[in-house]
C-alpha cells in the first residue's frame, strides 16, 4: 500500500503499532492497562496487530473499584478469556481493607483512591511501564502529556519536567524504582476510536449503545439510579435514553441522552459533539479544572 493510499486510521495505527513494539523492546517488564471500556478494547487489538499469532509480551491489569458497571466487568473478563490472556485484578475494596485507602465517608467515591492500588500493584508487580488508553483530546491534563509519561519512584508525574519527543523518538530510560506510562492512542480522538471500532468490528459492552435507564439531573449531569447513586431528597427520578461516552465507577460516570443504538449513530453523534466526553459525562472533573492534574500528579492514569 503506498502512502497516498493510507487512510488516518491507517496512520495512527501504524504510530500506535511502532510505540507497543518499541517500549516492549525496551522494558524489562511491562503491562496493559484493561479495564474493558472502548479506549482500552481499541488498545488490545493494537497489541493483536503488533504481536501476533505470539502471546501477548506483558499480562492484562485492571484495578478494580469494586463500583464498576456490571456490564463492563462481564465484558473484561470475557474478552480475555476470549485472547487468552492473563489477566490480573487489583480491588481498591482490597486496598480499603488493609487500611492502605481510608474513605471519608461511606458512599465516597472510590475513583480517586484508585492511585494507591495501582501503585501498590506496581510495586509488587515490579512493573516498569504500563499502557494505558488516554486521549490527549479527553482533558486538558492529559493533553499536556507525552505518549512516554515518566513517572518518579513515588509514581507523581511532573508536568514541568517532560522528555522531549521529536520525530518519535523515545526515551525509556529509568532510575531504579521509577516507571513510564505509555499512551499509544494519545494521538486520537474520541472520533478516531469510535471509527476504529467500526472498521475492526469490534464488541463493546452494550452500555455504550442507546437504551432506557433511570436518571435524575444532577448539576446539568444525567445521573445513573443505582444502589450507589440513589436520588437524593427533592429529585425526580425519570426514565430516559441514553447511552454511556465513557465507562468507569458508577459514583462518577454519567451517560448522555442519546438516540444511537448503532456504531454508525454513535459515529455521527460524536462527529457533531461540542463537549469532550469526560466534560459531559464525569462527575469528578467538575469538581476543579485542575482536578485531573492533580490526581495525575499523584500517581493517576
Amino acid at each position: 500500500m503506498s502512502a497516498r493510499e493510507l487512510s488516518h486510521l491507517d496512520w495512527l495505527e501504524s504510530e500506535s503499532i511502532h510505540i507497543f513494539r518499541e517500549v516492549v523492546a525496551e522494558a524489562r517488564n511491562p503491562a496493559l492497562l484493561f479495564s474493558g471500556g472502548k479506549d482500552s478494547i481499541v488498545m488490545l487489538r493494537l497489541a493483536e496487530k503488533a504481536f501476533r499469532p505470539d502471546r501477548f509480551p506483558f499480562p492484562l491489569l485492571h484495578i478494580d473499584t469494586g463500583h464498576n458497571f456490571e456490564e463492563v466487568i462481564a465484558f473484561r473478563d470475557a474478552r480475555a478469556l476470549e485472547l487468552g490472556e492473563r489477566l490480573i485484578i487489583r480491588s481498591v475494596g482490597e486496598s480499603i481493607r488493609q487500611g492502605r485507602v481510608k474513605l471519608r465517608r461511606p458512599d465516597e467515591s472510590r475513583n480517586p483512591h484508585q492511585t494507591v492500588t495501582l501503585l501498590d500493584a506496581i510495586r509488587e508487580l515490579e512493573l516498569d511501564a504500563l499502557f494505558g488508553g488516554a486521549r490527549r483530546d479527553e482533558e486538558k491534563a492529559r493533553a499536556k502529556e507525552r505518549i512516554l509519561s515518566h513517572r518518579d519512584e513515588s509514581g507523581q508525574w511532573d508536568p514541568r519536567n517532560q522528555r522531549p519527543e521529536l520525530w518519535s523518538l523515545f526515551n525509556a530510560r529509568l532510575a531504579p524504582g521509577e516507571h513510564l506510562r505509555v499512551f499509544p492512542i494519545s494521538n486520537w480522538t474520541e472520533l478516531d476510536v469510535w471509527q476504529y471500532i467500526a472498521r475492526e468490528n469490534l464488541a463493546v459492552p452494550r452500555i455504550y449503545y442507546a437504551h432506557e435507564r433511570e436518571v435524575v439531573e444532577r448539576k446539568g449531569l444525567l445521573v445513573p439510579v443505582t444502589p450507589l447513586t440513589p436520588p437524593r431528597a427533592g429529585e425526580t427520578v425519570v426514565t430516559r435514553r441514553v447511552r454511556f461516552r465513557t465507562v468507569g465507577d458508577i459514583t462518577c460516570t454519567c451517560p448522555v441522552a442519546s438516540e444511537a443504538d448503532t456504531v454508525e449513530k454513535i459515529i455521527a453523534e460524536t462527529s457533531t459533539a461540542t463537549v469532550t466526553e469526560r466534560g459531559a459525562t464525569r462527575m469528578d472533573d467538575q469538581t476543579s479544572d485542575a482536578s485531573m492534574e492533580l490526581r495525575k500528579k499523584e500517581g493517576y492514569f
